[in-house]
């Protein structure tokens, strides 16, 4: 005799594995949500404007980001459709990924940095993000009962509509724990050791910020990275244990020759976006 489970306890059933951390959604889920990001920010030009520099994109595309894409630490890169976008915004030194990997960067960001270690080491950190399914975990958390009372009862054709409607103003879904930024930033370490890029680059943006006391003002165009990425001293410690652990040198944002590539940068990306 078969038994019959009642929906309402499946619900529960489900919950808890939500509550305990599993992600109910599948890499094909992620690549859909990504495609539904991704065309709400190109129908989202006046707050995200594309970048137009072609000379930049490409450079930044072909010499750093597929590069770091030849890891073979970067297990989904068959899977997901990895691509990175410039958003055309000055004020704001950030980037971000979304599920699928579409990873973007603000030009403020690229005018900011001076090293293409630099930034290396924040593209792999957000392709950390995407390789881990923070985005997706974070959705189930807060989702949870809306979407598995949907897969229960039947499935609702607007939901990823509607969770990309209301996770996108102010780019909500950004907001990472302590344990989501370290696991990105360990990433983003474990990415480079095959590139020609230092590993431990992912800390060059917070020490620049540190030195010229910028974390603790605040700091124009620092509040949506502030809150989205917390505590970024003490990752720059998080990260400085793990080269050491590792045997790997312990440079900063200020070091010079290889791995860094200042003049490089500073000739192929920043002199180009004057």
């Amino acid at each position: 005799m078969k038994k019959i489970i009642s929906v309402s306890t499946v619900v529960l059933m489900l919950l808890s594995a939500c509550s305990a951390g599993i992600n109910i959604f599948t890499d094909r889920d992620e690549v859909t949500l990504g495609l539904q990001f991704s065309q709400e920010i190109l129908n989202n030009s006046k707050e995200y404007p594309i970048y137009k520099n072609d000379k930049v994109k490409n450079y930044i595309n072909e010499r750093i980001f597929q590069h770091i894409m030849t890891s073979p630490d970067i297990k989904k890169k068959g899977v997901y459709s990895y691509q990175l976008e410039i958003i055309d915004n000055d004020t704001t030194l950030n980037a971000f990924a979304v599920p699928g990997g579409f990873v973007y960067v603000y030009t403020g960001l690229l005018k900011y940095l001076d090293s293409e270690a630099g930034l290396t080491g924040v593209v792999g950190h957000e392709i950390g993000h995407v390789e881990k399914r923070h985005s997706t975990q974070r959705i189930t958390k807060a989702y949870g009962l809306s979407i598995l009372m949907n897969i229960v009862l039947g499935t609702n054709p607007t939901q990823v509509a509607e969770i990309v409607a209301n996770l996108f103003s102010g780019l909500a879904l950004l907001a990472n724990s302590r344990a989501n930024e370290e696991e990105a930033d360990q990433a983003s370490l474990s990415y480079l050791r095959s590139t020609r890029y230092y590993p431990g680059s992912v800390k060059f943006f917070f020490e620049k910020l540190r030195d010229e006391g910028r974390i603790s003002k605040g700091g124009e165009g620092l509040a949506v990275f502030l809150s989205t990425h917390p505590d970024p001293i003490e990752r720059i410690s998080s990260t400085d244990k793990r080269l050491s652990n590792l045997g790997i040198e312990i440079k900063t944002y200020t070091a010079k020759g290889e791995g860094i590539y200042k003049s490089e940068y500073e000739k192929n990306i920043k002199a180009r976006m004057n």
